[in-house]
């Protein structure tokens, strides 16, 4: 059903499509660029078109690897739920918290009625999108997750948070539908952090997909699934964008007792590792899998966003997916 949707959308891919979960590493120069805004040595502009080289050295990358469909590798974003945060109305930029390991962000505080007042991503996919004939996945960060990883202060509980922000969120994907994106992935990665909360997630991502016209992926990565599935599947998306390598596809075990229903963009490389895999390891991953997935509904990728690799690492990694995935279409 799902590639169908993608026809009728006027895209056609081939079997065991390739792609990435969205973040790519900043190279050198957009670093020290970014250093530099932040002590004000040179301007916003000038940043931006360092953002721009980085978009546009992805973009080409990923066409000279064979990946088929593109992201724009988010050189302009820090954080995926500040950047958005700085955009929306209603948000205050708190101190810095701890993500994971060594990464920190800075926690937004929800202190009045969130509101989109402009697109926020719309301008970087219509430049990425221009840079190529294959299709470049709209992106951003999903309601429930926005919500859970900001202070609120001003709406009487989470799930109220969760659904304001919902609604302003559709907004940004009715502008990157209008703008001609096709494809829109929306990361939910803190969906298995409170599986009583499952239900508002899924009324969340309700909000933000009815009635729009696209084929939908969610990206959620490292939880307890064994606490939110089969009841995630729920969720009105076509795709679900999973880390499988990582924890040792023991989410395979979970598809053996209650079918995977939708699309999967399976995870075969790890991004947590500065090993690159060879290729007959990211084989046998994806084989195994497909001992419990229909082939027709698996696409491959990394377990997340490739961010906190080097360049090089990150090229390799891809390379290996997308050379393993043309050899299992033959």
């Amino acid at each position: 059903m799902s590639r169908e949707k993608l026809r009728q959308l006027g895209i056609d891919l081939p079997l065991f499509p390739t792609t990435s979960v969205g973040s790519f590493p900043k190279p050198d120069y957009l670093m020290k660029a970014r250093a530099d805004f932040a002590k004000k040595k040179i301007s916003e502009a000038e940043l931006h078109e360092k953002a721009r080289q980085a978009t546009e050295f992805w973009i080409r990358k990923q066409e000279e690897l064979g990946v088929d469909v593109l992201v724009d590798g988010e050189m302009y974003r820090g954080d995926m739920v500040a950047y958005f945060a700085e955009h929306l109305r209603g948000f205050e930029i708190g101190g810095l918290v701890r993500s994971y390991g060594n990464r920190y962000y800075h926690k937004p505080i929800v202190n009045s009625e969130v509101r989109w007042e402009a697109p926020i991503t719309v301008e970087w996919w219509k430049y990425a999108q221009s840079l190529t004939s294959k299709p470049v996945k709209g992106m951003l960060t999903g309601p429930y997750t926005v919500m859970d990883w900001s202070f609120n202060e001003h709406y009487p509980g989470r799930r109220e948070t969760c659904l304001a922000l919902a609604r302003e969120i559709r907004k940004e994907v009715e502008a990157l539908i209008e703008a001609g994106a096709k494809i829109i992935q929306i990361d939910e990665p803190a969906t298995s952090v409170r599986p009583e909360e499952l239900a508002f997630a899924i009324e969340a991502m309700h909000a933000v997909t009815d009635g729009l016209s696209a084929y939908f992926i969610t990206h959620i990565c490292y939880g307890a699934f064994e606490h939110i599935y089969p009841g995630m599947l729920e969720l009105p998306v076509d795709n679900f964008d999973l880390e499988m390598s990582n924890s040792g596809l023991y989410m395979l075990g979970l598809f053996r007792k209650n079918r995977f229903t939708k699309d999967i963009s399976f995870g075969v490389v790890d991004v947590h590792s500065h090993v690159v895999e060879g290729e007959s390891v990211v084989e046998e991953r994806l084989r195994e899998g497909l001992e419990v997935l229909p082939k027709e509904n698996v696409w491959v990728d990394p377990d997340c966003g490739l961010k906190t690799r080097s360049v090089d690492e990150a090229i390799a990694k891809m390379r290996t997916l997308v050379e393993v995935a043309k050899a299992l279409r033959n």
